[in-house]
């Protein structure tokens, strides 16, 4: 069920509604506490208790706060409210990719600045060892100042697993079976030949 205007998960009051996926809602709240607007993304409480959805929720939230880059959004953290999961995130304005390319051809200028901002924060995750694996139009935001951000890691692959002691499906940092042989990750339309095939 979504969450209406006003409504408060811990000290985040729900302001708007921004999107929803397959892992979740997100809505624009309001900090209370530091006076800020950030972006929740909520796990709903019909998958709270899903071991998968949980470990991949959680996963999410570890790749991101691994990752400190200027065109990738910021993890401020956790809140948990009841049987409410949320990621607290950075708050970024502006379009999507896939709305500014709605409106037609970007000028090769600020297309050569949107690619090498684009290959950075890939670069940057890739160092630290981290594949985003859903990398589309929907899940790039264009600042209005022209600064490009990378938002959606909830599929990204660690290159180095590290699994915790006891059961490995319900790792913390990383499920099994979201790297398993076989399995599909991804959207169809923008998955890499190599993803694709199985």
């Amino acid at each position: 069920m979504p969450l209406t205007p006003g409504t408060l998960l811990g000290h985040y009051e729900i302001v708007a509604p921004l999107g929803a996926g397959g892992m979740g809602e997100v809505y624009r709240a309001n900090d209370t506490q530091l006076d800020r607007q950030v972006a929740l993304k909520v796990l709903p409480a019909s998958l709270a208790g899903d071991e998968q959805y949980m470990a991949r929720f959680q996963r999410e939230a570890k790749v991101l706060a691994s990752l400190n880059h200027p065109n990738i959004a910021s993890i401020y953290g956790l809140e948990e409210s009841g049987e409410l999961r949320a990621l607290v995130m950075e708050l970024v304005e502006g379009q999507t990719l896939g709305e500014r390319i709605a409106l037609g051809a970007l000028p090769m200028e600020q297309t050569a600045k949107l690619c090498r901002q684009m290959a950075d924060a890939f670069e940057y995750a890739h160092d630290k060892g981290v594949v985003h694996r859903d990398l589309k139009p929907a899940n790039v935001k264009i600042t209005p100042a022209g600064v490009l951000k990378v938002l959606d890691f909830g599929l990204a692959k660690v290159a180095q697993e590290t699994v915790a002691a006891g059961n490995p499906d319900t790792s913390p940092t990383l499920t099994m079976a979201a790297t398993r042989m076989g399995v599909i990750m991804g959207t169809a339309a923008y998955m890499s030949p190599e993803q694709a095939h199985v």
